[in-house]
């Protein structure tokens, strides 16, 4: 059983914490203070950002991650806390790849043009969602527009007349083709397309390779700056690039900048692009866009980074004098950066899951918090759950860095024969490595292209707890271990690889997982994620 002591460190450290964060950000004021990319750590692909007064609102891809489209609220844009997502049950026409949201403020309202999957094998559209605030609650209105080669990276734009149109890429290199850039005015409302489509750029530069994409437009002293991304995105091979064209009218002409592209990888991030531009209440531009990171790469996916834009007398702009993304800039607002999201807590003792929980869009769990006895949260499956899966149940949380420690509390207390409670190293549904409590054994384990493997076992001590432990290093390489009393802690199994884990567009992530025997509930007492040199 948990101790009460150990709540009680728990919120005093948690106090002192805060008190020295207040006393750092009061001196940061005064003698200026730095940050250092990532902006926001961990897997935020394709962010959009836009300023409400004195509050700071960006979103990201969520890919095949639930809730779909995360919400992240700053003040400082070096400091930001989730504070929910677009949608909390994804929309009824779609069935997956939630790409590059774009968030904007028109007429008093809050629109997120989209990407989603449309369900019976139909192509990728451009979907809009509106809201009275930029945190919601967010009402889908559908698809605005579906291509066949498939429509993708929406952006919404006000024209040299006042008139509003909707600015997206075709799809077109998914079937070996070119990829225009199209714009079309849209409906007072937001969400209908009316009149003629106007192609304004494709990929016809060398940079560029088979596509550009993730179009942003600001107007800057009678221009527009269209700053685009090209080449690939994602994966080991990626070599993406930021790129700018500039036009008198939004329908053109362009001409794209011929130093471009301006925004390339570095020594410490790799395969920068896609972002949107913010300026701050003194009137400086910011691009949030993403990048690797050259060292943790991949397995914690395209984080956040943040670096001002300036504009030269010729009037191109330029990012960091076209040395790659910023390692270390002065903090826009002079706000001492936190670094908050680093180390993840929770003890299970609030009334819901907290904000920044995920899982697989596509197997939504049962997930429910017990306030008694300390917290816990009460996982499972629902009902249509395959029988020996261990992994029906899942919530999971991004990943910041590539070593990391993970540890979980499983109640063992009436566990069924053949249920299953883990900790997890998870990529997909048919690819994960970690450790479980199931059938009088703790059990470490890996599934590659949904193929089970146990890799050790030991028996269940007799306890009415266990702790679980996950140490990932270098990204990529796993071990597991488990305790009886949270302190002493036994391996189980070896060493495990897991390259395989991350997908092509995402990051790994930390999760728990209920399963086995359909209808069991797994209850944990925390979870804490901790960064490790």
């Amino acid at each position: 059983m948990r101790t009460q002591i150990t709540r009680s460190l728990l919120k005093a450290t948690l106090a002192l914490a805060l008190l020295a964060s207040c006393l750092a950000g009061a001196t940061a004021q005064k003698t200026g203070a730095s940050y250092q990319n990532p902006a926001i750590a961990g897997d935020y692909p394709d962010p959009s950002i836009i300023r409400v007064g004195a509050d700071y609102w960006a979103t990201a891809t969520s890919s095949d991650w639930a809730p779909e489209f995360p919400i992240l609220h700053s003040r400082d844009l070096v400091n930001w806390e989730i504070a929910g997502a677009v949608f909390q049950k994804r929309p009824d026409w779609s069935n997956g790849n939630y790409w590059a949201p774009e968030i904007s403020e028109y007429g008093g309202r809050y629109f997120v043009y989209y990407v989603g999957h449309k369900k019976q094998d139909g192509p990728l559209c451009v979907a809009v969602a509106t809201a009275k605030k930029p945190n919601g609650p967010y009402s889908d209105h559908g698809p605005v527009i579906c291509q066949d080669d498939g429509a993708i990276d929406p952006v919404a734009v006000t024209d040299e007349r006042g008139e509003r149109y909707l600015v997206w890429k075709e799809d077109g290199n998914s079937r070996n083709q070119p990829t225009p850039i199209w714009a079309q005015k849209l409906s007072s409302d937001g969400t209908k397309l009316t009149g003629e489509r106007k192609e304004l750029i494709r990929n016809d530069a060398t940079w560029e390779a088979q596509l550009v994409e993730g179009p942003f437009i600001m107007r800057r002293n009678g221009w527009f700056y269209m700053f685009y991304s090209g080449n690939a995105c994602c994966g080991r091979e990626c070599n993406y690039a930021l790129g700018v064209a500039r036009s008198r009218k939004l329908l053109g002409p362009w001409e794209k900048n011929p130093k471009n592209p301006i925004l390339r990888g570095n020594e410490a991030w790799k395969c920068p692009g896609h972002g949107s531009i913010v300026s701050d209440q003194k009137g400086r531009d910011f691009l949030l866009y993403h990048a690797y990171h050259a060292k943790d790469f991949v397995y914690v996916g395209r984080e956040a980074l943040l670096d001002e834009v300036s504009w030269r007398k010729e009037s191109w702009p330029s990012i960091n004098a076209g040395r790659g993304p910023t390692g270390r800039a002065a903090s826009p607002s002079g706000a001492r950066e936190r670094n908050a999201e680093y180390t993840f807590v929770d003890e299970f003792n609030g009334p819901g899951l907290r904000p920044g929980w995920q899982w697989p869009q596509s197997t939504e769990p049962v997930a429910r918090i017990d306030s008694s006895g300390g917290g816990w949260l009460l996982l499972s499956a629902k009902t249509t759950a395959r029988t020996g899966d261990m992994l029906a149940a899942i919530v999971a949380r991004s990943t910041t860095v590539g070593n990391y420690v993970a540890t979980t509390e499983v109640n063992t207390s009436g566990m069924k024969e053949g249920q299953f409670a883990g900790l997890n190293a998870f990529g997909d549904l048919d690819n994960a490595l970690g450790v479980a409590v199931g059938s009088g054994k703790v059990v470490s384990f890996k599934r590659e292209k949904s193929v089970d493997t146990i890799t050790g076992d030991v028996d269940l001590p007799k306890s009415s707890s266990i702790w679980l432990r996950l140490t990932a290093i270098e990204g990529h390489r796993f071990r597991f271990a488990m305790s009886a009393n949270g302190r002493d802690w036994k391996q189980i199994g070896e060493e495990m690889d897991g390259s395989y884990l991350p997908p092509w567009d995402r990051g790994v992530r930390v999760a728990l997982t209920s399963g086995g025997t359909p209808g069991t509930v797994a209850r944990f007492g925390s979870l804490r994620i901790t960064p490790s040199r």
